[in-house]
């Protein structure tokens, strides 16, 4: 829900122009401006102000409590729409286009952008400074974005691009190793498992040690570590437990310990079976199996490729695989109900998209609530995801269906029924 706050007559007038243009989402509450907004403060999205800025910051400062569950403020004066707190940006420029004023927007390196956006998505670490080079794009320099492997990604602003001449940064999404650089930032998704074996009794050093030729020797990052396989027999081995929890506290974060019994490795094909593995544990491979194995277990039936064939060190064998990146549908559901019962699951859908499709009356509901540069198409939302991107099909109602099933990963956001 817009809420649309005016004190004056003539306020209250441009208010109710404006929700009349901002669609059915906005609404315009009768009475004194404080009390109507204390009352819908937890039920609103975004909040427009007829007011001058220094009025509206005394109103609002005491219901803020941080920029993911604020709604996104604006105030709007005679020339002005400033944007002046929680996800407030994408509202003012739209606020200002439709009034016909100058939008005063508010991103900066200090506040949640969608470099910070992104790493939550991709479930990723950070090497760089991020917040010089979100200044970078808040300032509008160019800046080059790599993505080899292809993660889907929310719209982005105009000037990060694939390629340029002189970028005053670089962007890079990957889960290979590669030396820091200036002016560039490093996102690492995790998307790798890495499988062990070892004969009993090996130290956590040498499996640490191990590991490490999965970067100096793989080329592979071990921040991008999702989990850890090995067979049911080596689940209780002190060196490969051990040495888990080591990488959890260098990396200040946990990754699970995956198990599978000897059966279930003997039927997964490697690149390199050992007959001497096969002999003593009753699988060809422990490390390269592990690995593929628990890659398809966490995949949720996406693609899976070996990352890196099997390192041995010191007794102790690894490998990795790769969980390979593909589409996101997201089915949105606006539900029949009023705009304040939209989920803010809904809403953080549609931000994440870099397509959002769905007819014209679903769109005008949801339209102020898109990142600027998302795309909006009436059709092709699985031929869209299939190859890779990041998509929101949006319908009024409980939301669409698919009958068939798609190459990418689907989440399902219902609408909310009125009780």
């Amino acid at each position: 829900m817009i809420g649309v706050f005016a004190a004056t007559e003539r306020g209250r007038r441009d208010a109710a122009d404006l929700a009349g243009l901002l669609g059915a989402d906005a609404v315009v509450p009768d009475g004194p401006v404080r009390p109507a907004l204390h009352r819908l403060w937890p039920r609103l999205g975004s909040a427009v102000l007829f007011a001058d800025a220094g009025s509206a910051v005394r109103l609002i400062a005491p219901l803020l409590r941080d920029k993911q569950s604020d709604p996104g403020v604006v105030c709007v004066d005679d020339e002005f729409v400033v944007a002046l707190a929680g996800d407030a940006d994408a509202l003012a420029r739209h606020v200002a286009d439709v009034l016909n004023r100058t939008p005063v927007v508010t991103t900066g390196p200090s506040g949640d952008t969608v470099l910070d956006e992104l790493l939550e998505q991709l479930d990723a670490t950070v090497d760089g400074d991020i917040g010089a080079c979100a200044a970078a794009i808040a300032a509008g320099e160019v800046v080059v974005l790599r993505n080899p492997l292809g993660f889907p990604l929310p719209a982005l602003p105009d000037n990060v691009v694939p390629a340029g001449e002189v970028p005053s940064w670089m962007i890079v999404i990957d889960d290979r190793a590669a030396p820091q650089r200036e002016h560039t930032l490093r996102i690492v998704p995790r998307t790798l498992v890495v499988g062990v074996g070892s004969t009993r009794g090996v130290s956590a050093q040498a499996v640490a040690g191990a590991l490490e030729e999965l970067d100096v020797e793989g080329g592979l990052d071990l921040r991008a570590v999702k989990a850890f396989a090995t067979a049911d027999a080596k689940a209780d081995e002190p060196g490969i437990v051990n040495a888990v929890e080591e990488w959890g506290f260098w990396h200040s974060d946990t990754a699970e310990l995956l198990t599978f019994s000897t059966d279930v490795l003997g039927e997964v094909g490697v690149p390199n079976p050992s007959s001497v593995v096969r002999n003593s544990m009753g699988t060809a491979s422990v490390a390269e199996a592990a690995a593929l194995h628990g890659a398809t277990t966490l995949c949720r039936g996406g693609r899976i490729e070996l990352a890196a064939e099997k390192y041995k060190r010191d007794n102790v064998t690894v490998a990795a695989a790769r969980i390979l990146p593909r589409g996101r549908l997201a089915l949105v559901g606006l539900g029949p109900g009023a705009a304040e019962q939209r989920t803010p699951l809904a809403e953080s859908e549609l931000r994440r998209a870099a397509f959002v499709v769905g007819p014209t009356d679903a769109i005008d509901e949801i339209r102020h609530l898109l990142r600027p540069g998302t795309e909006i198409r009436e059709s092709g939302a699985v031929a869209l995801a299939e190859a890779g991107a990041a998509v929101a099909l949006v319908e009024l109602g409980t939301g669409p269906a698919m009958d068939n099933p798609v190459e990418a990963d689907v989440v399902v956001i219902p609408g909310v029924w009125t009780p």
